[in-house]
């Protein structure tokens, strides 16, 4: 049978009960990857068994209809890299892609769209192209040969394909979101760095070499001041460096997973009490974990991270508290220090960007962020988390 490009496609009967199922099987195993590649792979790998095909393959194309993209299941390694470069959406493939319509076909070679095969490409006869979209928006278009027992697909297998090609295009969709989210993510954690390093170390490391500037010739005509000139930009150095050490210890894995909270805000007072002079007593309940999502989760610890860190680098604490509780409204989270305080009414200098950070991770959470302070009383950060209830 041959479905011609000037002739729509017979509405294909409804999918059976069994027929559903498997395409629901299918469609819940891609929709909980966020990986691009590996959904692409899976889509691929999921409709060749829906429909028992030998090769099934899914092609991507650019603005102008050239696939620049094609996943294939059902050929191996060796025979994939064997028939050379990608095909250019040429034949039934630039058929599918121009008209965006399904087609199914009994013989390829008799197509007369067809444009024949590329040397090593294994012989195929029976054919079902299917195109994928999700808003409005395609994604691709996934291709079927060799109909395994049958001389050609049918119109049920068509009508498959089609129903698993609307799940396919959500979980491509999905996956390019997360995809996008995560660049956002490390771009946001590249700033948040870039200014961190600017308002403290950066600026402090600058200080030193301003304030040696002139050593070379009060060596000579005040030694005394000289010396007091070192040794005070050693100090500085010393505090630089703890400084960078509390930097790095913020960017080990283990202390960003936002699957272990309570464990997670364990490592980071930890990596502040060893980076530095303060005592930092952290009191956990394991049972006022949150139980947040992962990205939910490092929202949170971005927070605890970034309250830590004022606490330790410009509030000249001696103790920080950080306590995680379970309340009747539900966790909470507090970290406080006995350090300089601040009035929290006064306008943020320029290029201080921290308690905003907090403040915006907290809505993300849909927690309620609390800040006391008052100079010459310390601050405490409070932090009410989603949760349940106690």
């Amino acid at each position: 049978m041959i479905e011609r490009s000037d002739r729509p496609a017979p509405k294909s009967p409804s999918p059976d009960a069994t027929a559903l199922a498997a395409i629901d099987a299918a469609a819940r195993a891609i929709a909980g990857v966020l990986s691009i590649e590996d959904v692409l792979q899976l889509i691929v790998d999921r409709v060749r068994d829906l429909v028992d095909a030998r090769y099934a393959a899914l092609g991507i194309a650019d603005d102008r209809g050239r696939i620049e993209r094609f996943i294939t299941a059902g050929l191996e390694p060796a025979q994939r890299a064997a028939i050379g470069p990608l095909p250019t959406g040429r034949g039934l493939l630039g058929l599918i892609i121009r008209e965006g319509r399904s087609y199914r076909i009994a013989s390829i070679g008799e197509h007369p769209d067809s444009s024949g095969f590329p040397p090593n490409h294994p012989p195929m006869t029976s054919f079902l192209g299917v195109p994928v979209t999700a808003h409005g928006q395609a994604f691709g278009n996934l291709y079927l040969t060799d109909k395994r027992g049958e001389r050609e697909f049918s119109e049920a297998d068509q009508r498959i394909v089609e129903t698993f090609a609307l799940h396919a295009g959500i979980a491509i969709d999905n996956a390019r979101l997360h995809a996008r989210a995560g660049r956002a993510a490390v771009a946001d954690e590249r700033d948040r760095i870039g200014r961190d390093l600017h308002d403290s170390i950066i600026q402090s490391l600058y200080a030193v070499s301003l304030s040696l500037e002139d050593v070379p010739e009060l060596m000579s005509e005040t030694p005394a001041e000289a010396e007091k000139r070192v040794d005070e930009a050693i100090e500085s150095l010393h505090l630089a460096i703890r400084d960078i050490r509390n930097f790095i210890y913020g960017l080990r894995p283990e202390a960003v997973d936002g699957t272990q909270i309570v464990a997670g805000i364990a490592a980071l007072a930890q990596e502040v009490r060893e980076g530095s002079l303060i005592d930092v007593v952290a009191t956990l309940d394991p049972s006022a974990d949150p139980g947040l999502d992962e990205d939910r989760g490092l929202e949170l610890l971005s927070i605890v991270r970034e309250a830590l860190s004022n606490a330790s680098r410009h509030a000249q604490a001696r103790r920080i508290d950080v306590l995680l509780g379970r309340t009747p409204i539900g966790p909470v989270l507090e970290i406080a220090d006995d350090g300089v305080g601040f009035a929290p009414d006064r306008p943020v200098p320029e290029g201080h960007h921290g308690l905003a950070n907090m403040r915006a991770r907290a809505q993300v959470i849909g927690g309620q962020l609390e800040i006391d302070s008052r100079p010459g009383a310390g601050t405490r950060v409070r932090l009410t988390i989603p949760g349940a209830a106690t």
